[in-house]
């Protein structure tokens, strides 16, 4: 089955046992007897090399539509392209491991690598991710918490002047987006909540932040200056803080040079200039053990964790020439550098 036809089954799959299933089976008729693992992994093969796509999406997979020449459908880029890629490279005579991983996306705290890299810690990681040419040696680490904001509640008239947890709230957004950012890094509360009538002092009220950086060090220093301000907005507002951590992602570089020249020279095989980035992908976990490692993107598109995301099908062909590349390259080097 060409690419684009795998891709167009594939990216229609919603949910992460049926895409789960689409892959154990695809790699039975390749001639794997595929395994998965206490993460939710498929795993096929072994050997120096691993290369991973991680299966869970942002938003459910719908129908894939096509216009224009495009085709639109969350997830259809990041990630099911990456998998069908994988899937395609796919070949139990070569010496290579090949991971679907789950937990990339959302507060999966990158569970499925992981769990693969403390099982198997190869001679080098591929993570199969992102768009065509994007070349990441360098994780952006992340910390995530819930902050809880506790008080008594009570009647909007009747308990008039009663603290407020919704009030620790607006104190703590305040204070976080006053905070003055470097330039590689970023800050973002993606929800929040609290609250139950218009007449009713809100009893709870609480936010997720996500907090980002390239270096460990400015990621360890915000993370202790956030926690001081949201233990200060609940003592203004007089309740309580309940603060969970919600998951943690290492920041830092994954690819020696050796490894970043054979990618860049596979994407220039292929006609693709490479664009060195920064960026969170499953290579990230590989820091904690100590694996070199290197993310490729493999497709063209957009709108990446929306319900309009798209890719050029016709540029799977083209990732699939990169991926082949870097994989003949690799084995001329005797797999390490």
């Amino acid at each position: 089955m060409d690419v684009k036809t795998l891709l167009y089954r594939f990216a229609s799959i919603a949910g992460d046992e049926a895409r789960r299933n689409f892959i154990f089976d695809a790699l039975g008729d390749l001639g794997y007897a595929p395994r998965v693992d206490t993460a939710g992994n498929v795993l096929a093969g072994d050997g120096p090399v691993w290369f991973a796509a991680h299966y869970d999406t942002v938003l459910l997979p719908t129908p894939v539509e096509r216009r224009e020449g495009r085709w639109y459908a969350p997830g259809i880029g990041d990630n099911s392209s990456g998998v069908v890629l994988l899937l395609a490279l796919a070949d139990p005579s070569l010496p290579v491991g090949f991971a679907f991983t789950t937990g990339e996306e959302g507060l999966g705290n990158l569970k499925g690598a992981r769990t693969l890299l403390r099982r198997v810690k190869p001679q080098v990681f591929i993570a199969v991710d992102g768009y065509l040419g994007s070349l990441v040696g360098w994780a952006v680490g992340s910390e995530r918490l819930e902050a809880t904001f506790v008080g008594p509640g009570g009647h909007a008239w009747g308990d008039r002047g009663a603290p407020s947890s919704v009030y620790g709230l607006g104190l703590a957004l305040a204070s976080l987006y006053s905070l003055p950012l470097e330039r590689d890094e970023s800050l973002n509360v993606g929800r929040v909540w609290g609250g139950t009538a218009i007449n009713a002092i809100p009893s709870e009220a609480g936010l997720w932040l996500d907090l980002r950086a390239k270096d460990p060090e400015v990621l360890a220093r915000r993370s202790r200056e956030a926690r001081s301000l949201l233990a200060q907005a609940a003592d203004r507002a007089r309740v309580k803080l309940i603060l969970r951590r919600l998951g943690y992602r290492p920041a830092g570089r994954t690819a020696p040079d050796w490894l970043l020249e054979v990618a860049r020279d596979a994407y220039l095989e292929a006609g693709v200039e490479p664009e060195h980035r920064a960026a969170s992908t499953d290579a990230a976990a590989a820091i904690e053990v100590g694996v070199p490692a290197v993310a490729l993107g493999v497709y063209r598109g957009g709108g990446a964790h929306t319900a309009s995301e798209w890719v050029d099908p016709d540029s799977l062909v083209i990732g699939l020439r990169v991926l082949k590349s870097l994989l003949r390259r690799l084995r001329e080097r005797g797999w390490t550098g």
